[in-house]
């Protein structure tokens, strides 16, 4: 089932977008909770808790898109070295293949 955010942010097709307004809402719920316990100031306690919501839906976004982008380039990186080493294997061009005396004078 498909979540809509501001009527057409579609959070379900988006990397990392769900996790973060989840997060992001818990942080809110228990900063501005704990606030108001801490203060009983309604109206504080609500921009706090708007603050908080911000700063780590913010915070986990950057974080888990980072971590993407990390993985994204570790997986075009393994898919090249794959490429390369189904291309070079058992020929002379090959890095793992032990060359021989014999080997050596002929080239």
């Amino acid at each position: 089932q498909s979540f809509k955010l501001f009527g057409f942010f579609d959070v379900k097709n988006i990397p990392c977008a769900e996790e973060s307004v989840l997060y992001g809402s818990l942080g809110a719920l228990v900063m501005g909770l704990g606030h108001f316990l801490a203060t009983s100031r309604v109206k504080r306690s609500c921009d706090v808790a708007v603050g908080s919501y911000i700063c780590t839906m913010l915070g986990y976004w950057f974080y888990c898109r980072y971590n993407l982008a990390q993985q994204r380039i570790r997986q075009r990186m393994l898919k090249e070295g794959m490429k390369n080493r189904i291309l070079f294997e058992g020929s002379y061009l090959d890095p793992e293949k032990k060359q021989t005396g014999s080997e050596r004078s002929d080239s």
